[in-house]
């Protein structure tokens, strides 16, 4: 039923389309490697292998070309979010966020952007929050691409942080590849929970 709910809210958009389905984990894994699809919408809880599974083996460290992945899921429990992120997940979101939400994030994924459901993003990203000491092996940032680290810390667009810092749309995404290089980090996603771990961003804005 949700997976027939889910395929009706994005075969409704005109530049999307279903390529395939799975009932469990492993077939999912199987799927997505022969297929490809642009991006891949996980579900945690399935049999064979759960959602947190799936998504190391499409997009976790080590995989050689990893795929998208969105873990859609009803659990709104912090160690799966942070287990989704860790391995991989470009974005996280309850099936109670709405169909917008929804085609959204599958949107921001394909672009190489992460979306979080606003309802645990900020909470989770600021319970990873420690003392800021400097990722191990990590090149120093500048001024400029601390700003950019902090406003996507706190859930900002590309376009948003453009206009957030004054800056040009091109010259964002240029600050979040030189930051993804610098950090050793592969997504926005990473680049928030980097954030909130180091204390570069400590509180609300």
């Amino acid at each position: 039923m949700i997976r027939g709910g889910l395929r009706m809210i994005l075969e409704h958009q005109q530049d999307m389309a279903v390529v395939a389905e799975a009932a469990d984990g492993l077939t999912a894994i199987d799927l997505a490697r022969r297929l490809r699809p642009d991006v891949s919408l996980v579900d945690i809880r399935m049999p064979g292998a759960d959602g947190l599974e799936v998504t190391r083996a499409l997009a976790g460290p080590g995989v050689a070309d990893p795929l998208r992945v969105v873990v859609v899921t009803t659990f709104d429990l912090d160690e799966y979010v942070y287990g989704a992120i860790r391995g991989g997940a470009t974005g996280f979101l309850l099936k109670d966020a709405g169909p917008a939400l929804l085609v959204e994030a599958v949107r921001a994924a394909h672009a190489g952007d992460a979306l979080i459901s606003p309802s645990v993003t900020v909470r989770l990203l600021r319970s990873m929050a420690v003392p800021a000491t400097p990722a191990k092996g990590a090149k120093p940032l500048t001024d400029r691409e601390t700003d950019v680290v902090r406003s996507i810390a706190r859930g900002r667009t590309n376009l948003e942080v453009a206009a957030e810092l004054f800056i040009s749309l091109s010259t964002v995404k240029s600050h979040v590849s030189g930051i993804q290089a610098k950090l050793g980090l592969r997504n926005r996603v990473e680049i928030a929970a980097w954030a909130w771990e180091h204390g570069v961003v400590t509180g609300p804005g």
